[in-house]
């Protein structure tokens, strides 16, 4: 089943003599299960993409439907809805609350959203699955970087989103808790028929995903497969 599909979009940035095409003419789509790496250099239209498919920027040309749902048809009330529920985040820099311990900081999107209820046997499966169920009480600053963006990972599998998003999810961790952190990666891909888009630098990371996407000037090249 298709989660996402993405077609001839395009975005831009600044006017006229000092416009910038970050992104020109991009076309593709993400069955359910799949785990997608996209790849580039430095300022080649990743992370313009990441936040073209989260919601969080609008295309100039082109549509982005997640769940059958077009983005750029939903007002600004229902897109926070709609992300909230069907998109979660993992970020480089873990955004974990630092007042909220494990428990609750995993939780967080759910009881931001008044319409949905907390499945708290959900909650203790997926902590137990990543480990922290023993440290659920523990906040933030009690646990180790690795341990930390298990918790970011909790939280954006919390909402049993339609896809995650995750830009640099190994970026601050050594090389352990980085091969540890795909492992659970992968992991929840298989357990809960997760979809992911991953954005690294990592080559040899991005070559144990399904599939690679590889974008240089804001533009797609031909796609290589992972192994």
């Amino acid at each position: 089943m298709t989660v996402l599909q993405v077609s001839n979009v395009s975005r831009d940035y600044g006017e006229k003599n000092n416009i910038v095409h970050a992104l020109q003419d991009i076309s593709f789509s993400a069955a359910q299960g799949e785990f997608i790496a996209i790849v580039g250099t430095s300022g080649s239209g990743k992370s313009t993409l990441l936040n073209l498919v989260g919601g969080l920027d609008t295309p100039d040309k082109g549509s982005i439907i997640i769940r059958e749902r077009e983005l750029s048809g939903l007002s600004r009330k229902e897109l926070t809805i709609f992300r909230r529920r069907n998109i979660g985040f993992v970020f480089q820099d873990y955004s974990l609350m630092p007042v909220l311990n494990v428990y609750d900081n995993t939780v967080l999107p759910v009881t931001f959203d008044k319409g949905s209820y907390v499945d708290h046997s959900f909650i203790e499966q997926l902590l137990k699955e990543l480990g922290l169920w023993d440290k659920r009480t523990r906040y933030p600053n009690e646990l180790s970087g690795g341990q930390q963006q298990r918790v970011a990972l909790a939280r954006a599998l919390a909402a049993k989103p339609a896809i995650i998003l995750a830009d640099e999810p190994t970026g601050n961790l050594d090389s352990r808790n980085a091969v540890e952190v795909m492992g659970l990666l992968k992991n929840s891909v298989k357990k809960f028929g997760q979809t992911i888009l991953m954005v690294t630098h990592n080559e040899s990371l991005a070559q144990t995903c399904d599939r690679i996407l590889h974008i240089e000037d804001g533009r797609l090249l031909p796609e290589r497969s992972g192994e």
